[in-house]
C-alpha cells in the first residue's frame, strides 16, 4: 500500500477534452461532448475525473477548446475541492495560443506541448494521458503499475473487442509478452490476440508516460512539419517503431461487480447517448452508479427531493423502471423506462416511454413522447406526439438511424412558426 501511494501522488492525469463530438448533432451545439449530460445528474467529463481522483491522483488538468464554457463551469462548480495546501491541483487549460499566435491545439499531443512549463510545475515522474469523453469506470493505479514494472516508454489502455468490430478502432496487434508490435488505424483485417484470434485489442485514448521520456518526445514532435502531433496518429506509431510500447487490458483494471463484464461506452452518436442512457434503468445495469467505493463524483445541484402528484384514472404520476432525479416534479404523468434529469416537470395526462430528458425539461398536458432525447430547458407544447409516426417526427426533429428522436427548443420553435 505504501509504494501505491507513492505511485499515484509522483503522478497526473492529463485529460483532453476539447473535441466537439459532432456526431451527437445539436447536444453539442451549445456544449463540447464531455460537457454533455449523463446518467440524471452527471457529465461524460466526470468518469475520467472520478477515475482519476478514486486511483488515489491529485493532480489533474483539463485542456479545453471547443465551446468550452459549459465544461468549465461545471468543473469550477463540482469539482472546486482540491486544496493547493495539500499539493492538490485541478487546472482548467483551454487553447489560448501561448506558444504561438497562429494555431489553437493542433491535435491531442500539441494540447500538453503547449501547456509543457505547467506540467513541469507539477514536479511529477509520470502522466497518464486520457480522453475525457467516454462511459466507463477504471483504476488508473494499476495500470500505472504495470507500466512501471513493465520499463516501458508508453503503456497503452487497450480494450478486448471482437475482431469483427475492431476495424472502427486503432488497434494494437501484440507478441505473447503484451509489447505492442503493430499499431493499425481502422485496419480492414484487424489482428487477433495471441491465443484469442477471434478478438483483437483495440486502443481506448489512454496512455501512461514517464514524464521526461513524453516530454522530450513532444519537443522533437513540435518541430516535426510532418506530424499532425496527434498521440494515436504520431507519438504511439513511433514509439511502437522505435521504443518499447506496451498494452494493458481494460478487463485488468475495470471496476466492477464480481462477474459482471467490463463497461466501456463511447456515447458518440444519439443512438449511442440515448441507449447508453436508457440502459442505466435495467434490473440490473451494466453500468453501477450505485457503487459506493467507486462513486462518480459531480456538481450537485441543490434540489429537493422528486415528487409524484395524481391518483386518478389516466391522470396518474407514476415512474416504472425509470430514473428521476431530485427537484423533478411528475403531475399526472405516466414515465417508462426512462431517465429524468435534475429538475424536469411534467404536467397531467402525458406519457413518456424510453425517453432521456436533460435538466429543466418541461412537459406540457397531453404530450406522449417515445424514444426521444430532449435537450436542457426544452418546454414541450401541449398535446405533441413523438415517436409514432417517423415520416412527421422528421419534419421537425432529428431522427437518428436507428428512429431516436432528437428534440431541442430551436427545433420546437421553427415547427411552431412553420419554419
Amino acid at each position: 500500500m505504501v509504494e501505491t501511494k507513492r505511485l499515484t501522488r509522483r503522478a497526473m492525469a492529463f485529460v483532453l477534452a476539447g473535441g466537439r463530438g459532432s456526431r451527437l448533432k445539436e447536444l453539442t451545439d451549445k456544449r463540447v461532448k464531455p460537457a454533455v449530460y449523463f446518467g440524471g445528474k452527471t457529465r461524460i467529463v466526470d468518469f475520467a475525473l472520478s477515475n482519476a481522483m478514486n486511483s488515489g491522483i491529485r493532480k489533474i488538468a483539463i485542456a479545453t477548446q471547443y465551446k468550452a464554457h459549459s465544461l468549465i463551469r461545471h468543473c469550477q462548480r463540482g469539482w472546486n475541492f482540491f486544496r493547493a495546501e495539500r499539493n492538490e491541483f485541478l487546472d482548467i487549460l483551454p487553447a489560448s495560443q501561448r506558444m504561438s499566435e497562429d494555431h489553437w491545439y493542433r491535435g491531442t499531443a500539441d494540447a500538453v506541448t503547449q501547456n509543457i512549463d505547467i506540467v513541469d510545475s507539477y514536479d511529477v515522474d509520470y502522466i497518464i494521458i486520457l480522453a475525457g469523453d467516454h462511459i466507463y469506470k477504471m483504476d488508473y493505479e494499476i495500470m500505472l503499475r504495470e507500466h512501471v514494472e513493465s520499463g516501458a516508454d508508453v503503456t497503452v489502455g487497450c480494450l478486448t473487442v471482437p475482431r469483427s468490430e475492431a476495424s472502427a478502432f486503432g488497434v494494437m496487434a501484440v507478441d505473447d509478452g503484451g509489447r505492442i508490435t503493430s499499431f493499425l488505424e481502422k485496419p480492414k483485417d484487424p489482428p487477433g490476440m495471441p491465443g484469442d484470434p477471434d478478438k483483437s485489442l483495440a486502443s481506448m485514448g489512454i496512455y501512461v508516460f514517464n514524464w521526461a521520456f513524453l516530454r522530450d518526445l513532444l519537443t522533437r514532435d513540435a518541430d516535426d512539419s510532418n506530424s499532425s502531433h496527434d498521440f494515436g496518429h504520431d507519438l504511439i506509431p513511433d514509439i511502437v517503431r522505435n521504443g518499447k510500447a506496451m498494452a494493458h487490458k481494460f478487463d485488468d483494471s475495470c471496476v466492477r461487480a464480481a462477474g459482471a463484464p467490463a463497461y466501456w461506452k463511447d456515447v458518440g452518436t444519439v443512438d449511442a447517448f440515448w441507449q447508453a442512457n436508457i440502459d442505466l434503468t435495467d434490473f440490473t445495469p451494466e453500468l453501477n452508479l450505485w457503487d459506493q467505493d467507486w462513486p462518480i463524483w459531480t456538481y450537485s445541484e441543490s434540489a429537493p427531493p422528486a415528487k409524484f402528484i395524481h391518483d386518478e384514472e389516466d391522470r396518474r404520476g407514476i415512474a416504472i423502471s425509470s430514473m428521476v432525479s431530485g427537484g423533478c416534479i411528475i403531475s399526472g404523468t405516466e414515465i417508462r423506462n426512462s431517465l429524468l434529469f435534475t429538475q424536469v416537470h411534467t404536467n397531467s395526462y402525458a406519457a413518456l416511454d424510453h425517453v432521456v430528458a436533460l435538466p429543466y425539461v418541461t412537459v406540457e398536458r397531453h404530450a406522449r413522447l417515445r424514444n426521444a432525447v430532449i435537450d436542457r430547458g426544452v418546454v414541450i407544447p401541449e398535446g405533441l406526439i413523438v415517436g409514432e409516426d417517423p415520416q412527421e417526427d422528421a419534419k421537425w426533429f432529428r431522427v437518428s438511424e436507428g428512429g431516436v428522436t432528437l428534440i431541442t427548443q430551436d427545433m420546437l420553435d421553427r415547427r411552431a412558426a412553420g419554419l
